[in-house]
């Protein structure tokens, strides 16, 4: 903080700031996990991983969903792809989930992760973990944001629950923030900084390295365990 000539605490500055550069083609490679700019080829494999009656209780909390054919997921990604960057998440060569880099303000350097859909060959997985990392590195490293956004319905728990997980700190929840399907939705906000980031990618590192997995791929510390030092990560 500092005091202005009338007495007034204002902001820091931020010296040189610029704005940020809109996400564009993507292609981030990991040991289990990629993630590339969202193509019509991948339209079938997200069919497969995230659609059908089995896995309709995956898009309970998203804007649209589920879908029952193949055109009515292009639909949904296409809509995606009006307002953002929509992106695969792809293990072995095969697509298993979807995100979507969104919100984007360059001039004030904020961006957000959001419509995440995980078929469930993905949730819960190392790779789901390092495709989070990976985006979040993109942001920050690649990109130079300062603010990286995750919101989600305040009544999808499981989401809250990943946010948290991630490092993702909770801000607070807007009530009655917007309409969906006819619908409610207070929102809650988690966001992580420029000035945590490093922290939070060293933890997160440390437990992606092959180092932290036996011989049959289970962890031997929780993530948690590599970020309970990083702090601002707030239970809502």
């Amino acid at each position: 903080m500092i005091i202005n000539e009338f007495g007034q605490p204002v902001g820091d500055p931020i010296p040189g700031w610029t704005p940020r550069p809109l996400p564009s083609k993507i292609n981030l490679v990991g040991r289990q996990a990629s993630v590339v700019t969202f193509t019509d080829e991948h339209l079938p494999g997200l069919f497969s991983a995230t659609c059908g009656q089995d896995n309709d209780r995956l898009w309970t909390y998203m804007l649209a969903g589920p879908h029952d054919s193949a055109d009515r997921l292009a639909a949904y990604v296409a809509s995606i792809r009006v307002r953002a960057l929509p992106l695969a998440i792809m293990v072995g060569g095969e697509v298993t989930g979807i995100a979507a880099l969104l919100n984007a303000v360059p001039a004030n350097g904020s961006i957000e992760v959001g419509s995440i859909t995980y078929g469930p060959d993905l949730a819960g997985t190392r790779a789901a973990t390092e495709a989070m990392y990976l985006l979040a590195r993109h942001a920050f490293d690649d990109l130079g944001y300062r603010r990286y956004e995750w919101k989600c319905d305040s009544l999808n728990a499981p989401s809250r629950r990943a946010a948290l997980r991630l490092g993702f700190a909770y801000e607070g929840t807007f009530a009655q923030h917007v309409v969906v399907r006819g619908r409610n939705r207070d929102t809650s906000w988690f966001a992580i900084t420029d000035t945590r980031w490093p922290t939070l990618r060293d933890g997160m590192e440390r437990w992606l390295g092959p180092q932290n997995f036996d011989e049959f791929g289970q962890q031997r510390l929780s993530l948690d365990a590599f970020l309970t030092t990083v702090p601002g990560a707030d239970q809502p």
